[in-house]
């Protein structure tokens, strides 16, 4: 169980065959909806410093912790961590508490959600923030296709694909490790290129840059990953090309108000191509790495709280 001062306490929501671990906060800001999804290898804790600015100006904050992390539901089935299950369980939350649409909030991973959220359940969005991933156009063959011919084979989207259970493992054996040397600051170039990065930051034995948070936080981390083990969230990544299909179909433009947020020191860069497919897009850009919600936590609760501000006065 997570305790810290700024965070509360977990409720249980049960949506059909899943029962998501969820956090809040503003409950008394009925009416008034932001989900904030979280990225990978994470957990709802990493916006526990957005979550009680968000409550004071207003807003009721729903944090899920989605399926395959923390105490949430883990399916067994890899076809159960699809587009349009992640995407149904937003919505099914969204049905419980009673709302027909929110804001939206996302990091890595959780970015891609929410933009296929606007595409998938475009009447459920109202507004979009995402921070780090921006919305990724489908390719002209599927993505870990594409990928494996740009980046080669032991890029780690496509190792966790080719090579499924592998990497796990090695992840699961080395938790404490590699979540130390991930949320890192400036990670050393060598460690962050588009090839085995996952398992060497796993197997690296010396610290890798300036820690992203606290020995305290990190410990909530490492204790989630050490019960639950990583293949759960990682079969995340096993529906790319999954993916690829559901959405071949589908309007591929996102219409909501949106703000992009970058990290200047981001090893995955700007879109050249964002407005072509989001084009009420505002572009903000911190000097940080990934982590940008941990990494800069009271300038991107400015930057956030802001941008909503001005959308709520236009």
């Amino acid at each position: 169980m997570i305790k810290h001062a700024l965070f509360p306490d977990p409720t249980f929501v049960s949506l059909g065959d899943v029962q998501l671990e969820v956090f809040e906060a503003g409950r008394e800001n009925r009416g008034n909806p932001i989900v904030l999804c979280h990225g990978w290898p994470e957990h709802a804790y990493s916006w526990r410093h957005q979550m009680p600015a968000l409550a004071a100006a207003g807003y009721h904050v729903i944090v899920p912790n989605q399926r395959g992390y923390g105490t949430s539901s883990r399916p067994l089935r890899v076809e159960a961590y699809d587009i349009a299950h992640l995407t149904g369980d937003l919505a099914a939350l969204l049905d419980h508490f009673g709302y027909d649409a929110a804001t939206f909030v996302g990091h890595d991973w959780g970015a891609n959600v929410v933009w296929s959220m606007a595409l998938l359940h475009p009447d459920r969005v109202t507004r979009i923030i995402n921070l780090a991933l921006p919305y990724q156009p489908r390719t002209p063959v599927p993505w870990i296709d594409f990928m494996e011919a740009v980046f080669g084979p032991d890029n780690y989207f496509v190792h966790f694909n080719r090579q499924p259970g592998v990497a796990d493992a090695v992840l699961d054996e080395n938790t404490g490790r590699f979540l130390r040397n991930l949320f890192r600051k400036n990670l050393p170039a060598a460690t962050v290129e588009p090839g085995m990065m996952m398992i060497n930051l796993a197997m690296a034995t010396a610290p890798l840059g300036d820690p992203v948070m606290t020995e305290a936080d990190l410990a909530v981390f490492i204790a989630s990953f050490e019960a639950t083990g990583f293949t759960a969230s990682i079969n995340w990544y096993r529906n790319m090309d999954r993916n690829w299909h559901i959405l071949e179909d589908v309007d591929p433009i996102v219409r909501q108000p949106s703000l992009m947020i970058h990290g200047t020191q981001d090893m995955i860069p700007p879109s050249d191509s964002l407005s072509d497919f989001v084009p009420n897009v505002e572009v903000r850009t911190l000097d940080c790495g990934h982590w940008i919600q941990q990494e800069k936590p009271e300038e991107t609760t400015g930057a956030i709280l802001g941008w909503l501000a001005a959308g709520q006065a236009t």
